[in-house]
């Protein structure tokens, strides 16, 4: 199918993992079709139970910001042209499906390292690193993540019981310089993208108090 020349290019929203001590890229991925919505929750830091009256306003640190998200993939566009996509004549949509489950699950490679380590009567094992989340919605919204929910639901299959289409939901919280510090990748890359938000608030008309129907504020 060929598109109109002047049409817009269409960016996609996805996951990029990045390696927390070279930030090298370990990998991108693009989700196939941009969600439909994108659901924000916000919790604010507040000091709780036990501040004073003069601290009521205080707040600890940034509020804890969490995302979902429900994505979908088919294979039905490349199943079009098998010759241009045979993992997907021989998988469907399970290679894709099988690197959005790595993002919760430490590799069989540190496994068996840590099973090694054991063995040989280590007495601390460090547990496993991650890769650094990023989740990426636009330019101005590189967000460093943590994938909380994650479900599959699929919903069609090809005569090998290869899924061929599926529904992805995301649960993801905002990891913010409470959780890395200043100086991680991540704690940047969060201090980055409050700051835009902040330079955006700046944009939002302004009104006065007759907007709201009173003369003041008594």
């Amino acid at each position: 199918m060929t598109t109109f020349p002047n049409s817009p290019r269409v960016v996609k929203g996805g996951i990029v993992l990045i390696d927390p001590a070279s930030g090298r890229v370990n990998r991108v991925i693009s989700l196939q079709y941009n969600p439909s919505t994108l659901t924000r929750t916000f919790q604010a830091q507040h000091l709780g139970e036990g501040a004073t009256h003069a601290e009521a306003l205080r707040l600890k640190g940034p509020a804890m910001e969490t995302l979902k998200l429900e994505a979908e993939i088919d294979a039905a566009d490349q199943l079009e042209f098998p010759d241009q996509h045979q993992s997907v004549v021989d998988f469907g949509v399970a290679p894709q499906l099988a690197v959005l489950e790595a993002l919760l699950n430490p590799t069989s490679a540190a496994l068996l390292s840590n099973k090694a380590l054991a063995n040989a009567g280590t007495l601390e094992i460090a547990p496993m690193e991650s890769s650094l989340t990023l989740f990426v919605w636009g330019a101005s919204r590189i967000l460093p993540v943590q994938v909380t929910e994650f479900s599959i639901t699929e919903e069609a299959f090809d005569p090998s019981l290869n899924p061929i289409r599926a529904k992805v939901n995301l649960g993801l919280r905002v990891l913010t310089i409470d959780d890395l510090g200043f100086d991680h990748k991540g704690g940047g890359l969060f201090m980055a993208y409050l700051q835009s938000r902040e330079q955006l608030a700046s944009k939002a008309a302004t009104f006065g108090f007759d907007a709201l129907g009173i003369g003041g504020i008594p």
